[in-house]
């Protein structure tokens, strides 16, 4: 059970993020009140729900999100009661026939590719098929899904289309800051007693790092749809290839931290158990500890280049000589006789392979884009798709 404080930590949270607490709450039931609203000045119906329903699922977290929710329900209501409607005028409602426009109309919904809403279109066939397929609850269903949709995204539109651009800088920056203490604790490590089962541990916090990457690429996806048909757009237009630039870098520096972990694990169990302290020499452990706690102290640049507080003029080259440096006096630790000892010619080289390709990323990390970015076209996957089908009609 949480404590009595847990509420007073938690509460932060809900306005963190750039958020404005309710905002999204406060839009859905002002669309579904007015969405209501509209529908019973229409009389459509005497009860019409569908329309408020219609308008609660349409509100989504981007404008791009809310016009494709309500163009699949639409077209998902549509087809069900048009189904419906061709159904009822031959046959009356029985177990053959709601499972014949059962199975027509998933047939219809999956070549429309609705997704979520496919089960709307037999819904809606069931709902129309069981008034006998009338003519006037045919068209108040689809009435008011109508209305419904077009509520939902007018109050998205008007009442200020969300953005996302401080939810992602805020998550690339965590992702930073986490990798580098990864590095501080590789670095701790290293200058303390070495064995098997540390370097076992040292590895899985290094792939554990990979639900950050994940989670990170998630909230810039989004910055990304919400850039989509919204007037206010142009700030996550701008602030794009930053972020894009630097969570790409982070990635690949996940990547190497991953691989620099795994050399040293292979080296240590190359060794016998009760030898794994000499896996790797006191200077060279000294010399990479050193490296990683410079490396820490770049990844923090990049966490303030995501938040937008870093140095917009580029990256200080100071840092990345530094890193040269360090590890070239790694490598002078390293140096071992390819004859005498294969095995440890062949994994320290290929330790500072990886720390070659950890300084260049660490680089690119820092490194202010100068390519600007658009969101990609409405219609650029059905223009793929017909130019596709008309170059395979040429090629038959």
């Amino acid at each position: 059970m949480a404590g009595p404080h847990a509420l007073p930590r938690r509460l932060p949270r809900l306005v963190r993020r750039g958020r404005t607490p309710g905002l999204r709450t406060g839009k859905t039931v002002l669309a579904a009140v007015l969405a209501f609203q509209v529908a019973t000045w229409l009389d459509t119906s005497s009860s019409p729900v569908l329309a408020p329903l219609t308008a609660l699922l349409v509100v989504q977290l981007t404008m791009y999100e809310t016009v494709a929710t309500g163009w699949e329900r639409i077209a998902s209501v549509t087809a069900g009661v048009l189904i419906a409607a061709l159904f009822a005028s031959v046959v009356g409602l029985s177990w053959w026939s709601l499972g014949l426009v059962v199975g027509l109309s998933l047939v219809v919904g999956r070549l429309l590719r609705l997704g979520p809403h496919l089960a709307e279109v037999p819904i809606s066939a069931m709902l129309v098929l069981a008034v006998g397929g009338a003519e006037s609850a045919a068209l108040a269903r689809v009435t008011e899904t109508l209305v419904g949709a077009a509520v939902g995204v007018l109050v998205n539109l008007v009442v200020a289309p969300p953005l996302y651009v401080q939810p992602a800088g805020e998550a690339i920056a965590e992702l930073a800051e986490r990798m580098a203490g990864l590095c501080e604790d590789l670095a701790a490590a290293l200058r303390g007693p070495w064995s098997r089962r540390l370097t076992d541990e040292l590895l899985a916090r290094a792939r554990a790092v990979s639900t950050e990457v994940a989670r990170a690429d998630r909230r810039l996806a989004r910055t990304e749809e919400s850039a989509r048909l919204n007037p206010r757009g142009r700030a996550a237009r701008e602030a794009q290839p930053r972020l894009r630039n630097t969570l790409t870098a982070l990635e690949r520096v996940h990547v190497t931290l991953r691989n620099i972990a795994r050399v040293l694990l292979d080296r240590t169990y190359f060794l016998p158990e009760d030898d794994a302290d000499r896996a790797w020499s006191r200077p060279a452990r000294e010399a990479l500890a050193d490296l990683l706690v410079a490396v820490a102290a770049t990844l923090r640049d990049a966490a303030a280049v995501a938040a937008g507080t870093g140095p917009a003029a580029g990256i200080d080259p100071a840092c990345l000589e530094t890193l040269l440096a360090l590890r070239g006096r790694l490598a002078e630790a390293l140096l071992v006789d390819p004859r005498a000892d294969p095995a440890a010619w062949s994994q320290h080289g290929a330790l500072l392979d990886a720390l070659d390709l950890l300084r260049v990323e660490l680089g690119t990390a820092l490194q202010p884009p100068a390519a600007s970015w658009a969101p990609p076209p409405l219609a650029a996957a059905q223009r793929r798709a017909v130019r596709r089908a008309m170059t395979w009609r040429r090629r038959r």
